[in-house]
């Protein structure tokens, strides 16, 4: 990670880094949640791999540095049930931190959670805001994608599944998914591309994702 980057005191996600303007929520953010004074380093990226330095001033950002552009990090995706209450929240969150490229919400046959029309549009703006929270924080410059909920047979036959009796995960995946609470069914194993195992013990839904992504991310 660029020094710029790793010791702005805030990091926030702009239409355009050439000619930045910050919205209210963004301002409040900076200048009231984070309480920066004048001079204080700040960073922006649009999200697509550009980002810039500047300085909080005067309640706005004034840009000291040359638009840097990232390339894109090896696509990793994580593709999950997911799991109840706030826990897809924090799995959102961590595996946005760690660094995938795509989360993948899945509908498994053993799914307790299941969205559709006008509920998932909702689900899935309110889970595009937290990532967008998330990569702030950890300093991303290329914003995640997140999809779904897609069928999981849609994904299994290009994917490798989380299961126990699985191989190590190598350098060669890019994308794993996790099944619901009550497991993959035998139909979906035998649609799988292959079998990976993300340690000795059963983990959560949540837990398994952040695995998998940091595994993933480490590897490649």
């Amino acid at each position: 990670m660029h020094e710029a980057l790793r010791r702005s005191a805030g990091h926030v996600l702009v239409a355009d880094v050439a000619a930045p303007v910050l919205d209210d929520a963004t301002t409040h953010h900076l200048g009231r949640v984070l309480r920066l004074r004048d001079g204080a380093a700040v960073t922006i990226t649009d999200g697509a791999g550009h980002w810039r330095a500047c300085r909080w001033v005067a309640a706005d950002v004034d840009p000291c540095g040359d638009v840097i552009a990232e390339p894109r990090p090896a696509e990793v995706t994580v593709a999950a049930a997911p799991p109840k209450g706030d826990r897809l929240d924090w799995l959102v969150q961590k595996v946005t931190e760690v660094g995938v490229g795509r989360l993948v919400l899945l509908e498994a046959e053993r799914s307790v959670v299941r969205w559709d029309g006008a509920r998932a549009e909702r689900q899935l703006a309110r889970l595009r805001r937290v990532a967008t929270e998330a990569a702030m924080q950890s300093r991303r410059v290329w914003l995640p994608e997140l999809c779904g909920p897609v069928p999981a047979a849609a994904v299994l036959t290009t994917s490798a599944v989380a299961e126990p009796d699985g191989r190590p995960v190598g350098a060669g995946d890019r994308s794993i998914a996790i099944g619901p609470e009550g497991g993959w069914s035998p139909s979906e194993l035998a649609l799988a591309a292959d079998r990976v195992s993300l340690g000795a013990t059963v983990l959560r839904v949540e837990t398994a994702a952040v695995v998998a992504a940091t595994l993933m991310v480490a590897a490649s």
